[in-house]
């Protein structure tokens, strides 16, 4: 589980991509480092709707998990790609939470139905992947 503090920049509309899966995408600002950076995320399925209750400029914590995917191109060429997969989005300085049950992330189905990708438990907020 990864988390990342800014304000939201941009949301766009919710896309149906297909009769089962549908996502909405993001931007956060995070201004912490030295470079400004745009960070962008997506939220799926019934997680669409949490983005409702957010306006551009607001400070906001979201809470993601880091997916990957391998892809063959009509080509046979062999491309990687990383989504950042929102589950929870608060307003910073603000207890209410949206997006997430009760007992975490793990409960939550994230992604199309046929996703195998395991949700990060607490055990590898330790293990960084550099």
């Amino acid at each position: 589980m990864y988390k990342l503090t800014g304000s939201i920049k941009m949301i766009s509309p919710t896309v149906q991509v297909s009769e089962r899966f549908s996502k909405r995408e993001f931007v956060v600002s995070d201004t912490n480092g030295m470079y400004p950076q745009d960070i962008l995320f997506q939220a799926t399925q019934d997680k669409c709707a949490i983005l409702d209750t957010f306006q551009n400029g607001e400070q906001v914590e979201v809470s993601f998990n880091l997916r990957g995917r391998e892809w063959t191109s009509p080509q046979g060429e062999l491309k990687y790609f990383n989504t950042l997969e929102a589950w929870r989005l608060e307003k910073v300085g603000n207890t209410t939470m949206q997006g997430i049950p009760a007992d975490g992330p793990s409960a939550m189905n994230i992604g199309p139905a046929d996703s195998n990708t395991p949700f990060a438990s607490a055990a590898d907020d330790d293990d960084l992947p550099f």
